[in-house]
């Protein structure tokens, strides 16, 4: 009798994670925030195959049934190169080209919704292009058309610097008296109408308040927000407000939650402002006398207590879907997506480690009774969504 409950329940396992995969494979699945050109390819690293470092590459995107990728293309607030930030985000997505004429089977770059849906159904990953900063069209709308015709096909309309057509999120936040202006003045809603213009989405990560509601009472089409949180559950300047949460969803937009521990857990975020503001000198002036003086020792035994301290507070897996379901309660399942932002982040949920991790979300979204319906919306359907109202 044991032995038939035991094979019982090993069936029951099998046929539950065989649905489960079968529900993953089946759903489009798209993540609209990923910072490998700038962590790795630039510093000469090959996607093409699986690495030991970084969070994302061929082999572990097609483990983790990944379709459709948003390339991030970042740069600081100093240009890498001397002729600007233009010329650094032009570097970025030609690096995204080489790497798909190196492995023309396995992706392909999309440029508009028609593509995206033909190289999704021939098994490949479909490529796109987000620039996450408008610092990178150096105030001119012919550099933002000329982006477009490079193939960006989002543009987040600050990173944490502002520009002088629109306040970010940090700078509303931390600096408001650095402000030239808050919000967009007449330029950034010109820029906001030639996206709506061209089809590129209008990406609200990373903006402040007031250029949030300044741009979404311009734009026509819906918006993304392709790698923030809920700002309820972990109150920091990066995520969004309810009143926000709802605005996207007038607009029909998209709300991609982004999977850092700091943006997940409230707890995480405090234990390291703590460690960073508050007992950093001491405990490097102890650590500084245990090693007599030696700084390099002393730095190397402090990174290594703060690891070790910030591990004990990363947020879990279902916190991370907390979020998730926070939009969905407040609003439905047709405003909320994917935007991890894998290899642009420290710290991550326990258990997503990697890009191989995706259907992890799948079973957790599961197990809290959400449809197979939902789930697909949730995955990439969402997403898909905006993208086809937005693009020609």
């Amino acid at each position: 009798m044991k032995y038939l409950l035991f094979l019982i329940v090993c069936f029951s396992i099998i046929s539950c994670s065989t649905a489960l995969n079968k529900l993953h494979q089946k759903a489009v699945l798209a993540d609209t925030h990923n910072d490998v050109l700038s962590s790795q390819v630039l510093e000469g690293k090959d996607i093409s195959h699986r690495m030991k470092e970084g969070h994302s590459d061929l082999d572990r995107w097609k483990e983790g049934g990944m379709d459709v990728q948003f390339f991030s293309v970042w740069t600081d607030k100093t240009p890498r190169n001397k002729a600007g930030f233009f010329a650094d985000a032009v570097e970025e997505i030609d690096s995204l080209h080489h790497i798909i004429l190196r492995n023309p089977v396995r992706m392909a770059f999309a440029t508009n919704y028609k593509e995206v849906k033909k190289w999704v159904h021939k098994d490949r990953l479909v490529s796109l292009i987000g620039v996450e900063g408008g610092h990178m069209i150096e105030g001119e709308i012919s550099k933002l058309e000329r982006l477009y015709e490079k193939g960006m096909r989002y543009l987040t309309l600050t990173w944490n610097n502002s520009t002088d057509w629109a306040s970010s999120a940090m700078d509303e936040t931390l600096n408001p008296g650095k402000l030239k202006q808050k919000g967009l003045n007449d330029f950034g809603k010109q820029v906001v109408r030639r996206m709506n213009d061209l089809g590129i989405i209008v990406d609200l990560s990373h903006v402040g308040e007031q250029t949030f509601y300044d741009a979404l009472a311009v734009t026509t089409k819906p918006v993304f927000l392709s790698h923030s949180s809920v700002w309820s559950i972990c109150p920091v300047f990066r995520n969004v407000k309810d009143e926000q949460i709802k605005a996207v969803a007038q607009n029909g937009g998209v709300i991609c939650i982004n999977f850092y521990s700091g943006f997940i857990s409230k707890e995480y975020d405090q234990r390291q402002s703590y460690l960073n503001k508050v007992a950093r000198d001491s405990a490097f002036r102890s650590f500084l006398a245990a090693t007599n003086g030696d700084s390099v020792a002393a730095k190397a035994k402090w990174e290594q207590y703060y690891d070790a301290e910030m591990n004990k507070v990363r947020p879990s897996l279902a916190q991370l879907v907390d979020h998730i379901d926070h939009i969905v309660k407040l609003v439905g399942d047709d405003y909320v997506g994917i935007g991890s932002d894998f290899d642009g982040v420290s710290s991550l949920p326990v258990g997503l480690d990697d890009v191989t991790t995706y259907p992890k979300i799948t079973e957790e979204l599961l197990k809290r009774g959400y449809s197979r319906k939902s789930v697909k919306k949730i995955l990439g359907g969402n997403v898909l969504r905006v993208m086809k109202a937005n693009f020609k």
